[in-house]
């Protein structure tokens, strides 16, 4: 029986849109986003225990109690009845507070690697509810690749989305997700697409080979909220304006543009002021653990 994972990623993600086009009754919000995973990614290391225990070392950001892949170890335990635990270590580069879905991918990778670990041998289908449960980002990452989210993020449709290079900065600071959806300022009432106007977006990208062509569609429309309120964030839309199409990912603080090669998105990252984090990365066609 494997007793070790060791090295597992879990990457980053960048929202190309998000829309906000409802408020459910339950005080959720209805979304509609084209995500796509990037070459930027957490590490992680799993060690099987047969006393049960669940411990997490490594990078630990807040309190443990409320760590993501202690959740979904606990959640994922709990609901198995497996008698096994897990040493989790977890090796951060992706910032939390960003936007870019660090812990979220955590807590899939966690659920990825533990029902192997612990040889529960459920389908994707049946980690896809712990996952929800878990937050609004992580069934996308027990996905595929590239997809169109929608709901609060558990209606995901796998999409062929043409690969390109970004510029990401990160400024620093960190942005909390339920304080800008609860909001006043947000708009909560974009008009909805459907799948035929988004399967013709993505035609028209990938016709042009551009991803720039098409990636830019719509908006963020939590993006607005967050440049009033974080002068940060305003000011690393224009530092990356001058290299390409521009865009905030997710609820923040991470922005990124549309670069056409490595060198250039090197360029737009370089020479950062006092304090950023930037990378010139690449998106991926496919999850690191798509196919487990």
């Amino acid at each position: 029986m494997n007793r070790l994972f060791l090295g597992l990623p879990a990457p980053a993600k960048l929202n190309l849109f998000l829309h906000v086009t409802g408020r459910r009754a339950d005080g959720y919000h209805e979304l509609q986003s084209l995500i796509v995973p990037i070459a930027l990614a957490d590490t992680l290391d799993f060690e099987l225990r047969d006393d049960g225990h669940i411990t997490r070392s490594g990078d630990v950001i807040g309190a443990l109690e409320q760590d993501l892949c202690v959740r979904a170890a606990a959640l994922l335990k709990n609901e198995s009845g497996t008698a096994f635990g897990v040493d989790i270590a977890v090796e951060k580069r992706i910032p939390a507070g960003s936007g870019m879905g660090g812990g979220s991918s955590d807590a899939a990778t966690t659920l990825l690697a533990l029902n192997r670990l612990w040889r529960l041998g459920w389908k994707r289908d049946r980690l896809a509810p712990l996952a929800l449960r878990l937050g609004a980002d992580v069934p996308y990452f027990l996905g595929a690749g590239a997809a169109f989210v929608e709901g609060i993020g558990e209606r995901l449709t796998q999409v062929a989305w043409p690969t390109g290079w970004f510029a990401v900065i990160h400024p620093q600071v960190s942005v909390s997700t339920a304080e800008i959806f609860s909001s006043p300022e947000l708009t909560r009432s974009t008009k909805a697409l459907t799948i035929a106007d988004f399967s013709a977006l993505r035609d028209n990208a990938i016709r042009s080979g551009a991803p720039a062509s098409g990636s830019l569609f719509g908006a963020n429309d939590l993006e607005p909220v967050v440049r009033r309120r974080f002068a940060e964030v305003e000011a690393t839309i224009a530092h990356l304006a001058r290299f390409g199409p521009v865009r905030m990912t997710g609820s923040g603080s991470a922005v990124f543009a549309v670069i056409p090669s490595e060198r250039a998105a090197q360029e737009a990252v370089s020479a950062l002021p006092a304090g950023w984090q930037g990378w010139a990365v690449a998106s991926l066609s496919e999850l690191p653990l798509a196919a487990w």
